[in-house]
């Protein structure tokens, strides 16, 4: 009975004989490593990042736009009718028992001035309750309050990118901007919280209170009007029954007749994002299967080399055969060089993978997660395949008859 030991031994030895062949059939599985560790970091970075972008953007939101005005049989789009008011928005708030918190907006664009400074960036006039449906902190200061709405006074909190480009290193706190030539005393910065889905930046933004927007910035004909209002259901469950209360709700406020259209639109912008969510992990999924396929043409590599190499030692697995090796050590014996070929190429391969995710991420500023989960399932995998692909080379050798083996040349 031999050794499991001098199997190793053995197998080792003929791998160390046939160098350069080991290494073409371990380069297979290096590159096919390499290449699911770097293809699920990619798509995994890509999931992580649009997770983010949900998350910035508040849970649970529904959006609740005006409806659209028809010009000579040619409709023209949400919101340039504008059917939705202040007091919509109260009650909704009210009467809407599935909804958190709602703010109304009016929503423009500025040039805004600052000493020498200027930029020009959206202008979005609420309520108090923005912070909370939006999920947005405070990096310094306070938001606008009820006592501004009821006032109309002339403050500003301020995103981080607006921040950044009027007062650079300056504290904007207390300062003076002017909007369209009006000033506006900064009472707040808001924290960062990046580019939404479509690559807008979220922080270049100013809030106001939305009495001082309607009354003194963008001068609304239509007094109580609001371009669009802000929901945070109570749940992600209860979104479905938000929605159908606010559209209930609406429809009886503006008188809407059974047969009738909507004058507005309500948006479960958070269902939306999570199937964006969820097409990126599919993606991800099939970036890896389709890596995977290189790791099953690296195995299908190592399965011909061991093949090459069992007719190559014909003679010295009749010899051991002579001196009393049993076929299941023959077996064991080209299963470990098969096996150890992959193992050594998985090593390798996730230093290749996990190399090249960060060169893509640097050179190319794409986010990359390299997981746990997904270097043990590559490695394991090119274990799998190590055993799969080598067992036949390795039952081939064992049935091989000593008396032919030792005559062959």
């Amino acid at each position: 009975m031999i050794s499991i030991t001098s199997i190793i031994n053995i197998a080792l030895r003929a791998l160390r004989a046939n160098a350069m062949r080991s290494f073409l059939a371990i380069l297979g599985i290096i590159i096919g490593v390499g290449a699911v560790v770097t293809m699920i970091a990619i798509g995994s970075g890509a999931s992580e990042k649009i997770s983010k972008q949900i998350s910035s953007i508040g849970s649970n939101l529904i959006l609740v736009l005006p409806g659209a005005t028809t010009q000579g049989g040619i409709r023209m789009g949400h919101g340039t009718q504008q059917t939705l008011t202040m007091a919509d928005a109260e009650a909704i708030g009210r009467e809407c028992s599935a909804v958190m918190a709602v703010a109304p907006a009016i929503t423009g664009t500025a040039q805004v001035v600052f000493g020498n400074q200027n930029w020009a960036t959206a202008i979005i006039g609420t309520t108090p309750e923005m912070v909370t449906v939006r999920e947005w902190e405070l990096l310094w200061g306070r938001f606008i309050n009820e006592q501004d709405v009821r006032s109309g006074t002339k403050v500003a909190v301020i995103g981080q990118t607006v921040a950044e480009k009027l007062f650079g290193e300056v504290d904007p706190l207390g300062k003076i901007i002017r909007i369209k030539k009006i000033p506006f005393e900064v009472i707040g910065v808001l924290d960062k919280k990046g580019q939404s889905l479509t690559g807008q930046d979220q922080d270049d933004i100013i809030y106001v209170p939305i009495t001082t927007a309607q009354r003194t910035l963008f001068g609304q004909t239509l007094p109580g009007r609001v371009r669009l209002i802000y929901v945070k259901a109570s749940s992600l469950e209860s979104i479905p029954q938000a929605t159908e209360q606010i559209r209930t709700l609406l429809r009886q406020r503006h008188r809407i007749g059974p047969n009738q259209e909507d004058d507005f639109t309500v948006m479960d912008l958070t269902q939306m994002l999570k199937a964006a969510e969820e097409s990126t992990k599919t993606m991800s999924i099939l970036l890896g299967a389709i890596a995977s396929v290189s790791l099953l043409v690296g195995g299908i590599g190592i399965m011909n080399i061991m093949l090459v190499s069992v007719t190559e030692r014909t003679r010295e697995i009749g010899i051991r055969m002579a001196v009393g090796a049993k076929p299941k050590d023959i077996r064991m014996q080209f299963l470990i060089e098969s096996v150890f070929l992959t193992t050594i190429g998985g090593v390798f391969g996730l230093l290749l993978g996990i190399g090249a995710s960060l060169a893509v991420s640097s050179l190319m500023d794409w986010p990359v997660s390299i997981s746990l989960f997904s270097a043990i399932i590559a490695f394991g995998f090119s274990a799998f395949v190590g055993v799969f692909f080598g067992f036949y080379p390795a039952y081939k050798a064992s049935n091989l008859n000593p008396i032919e083996a030792l005559r062959y040349e």
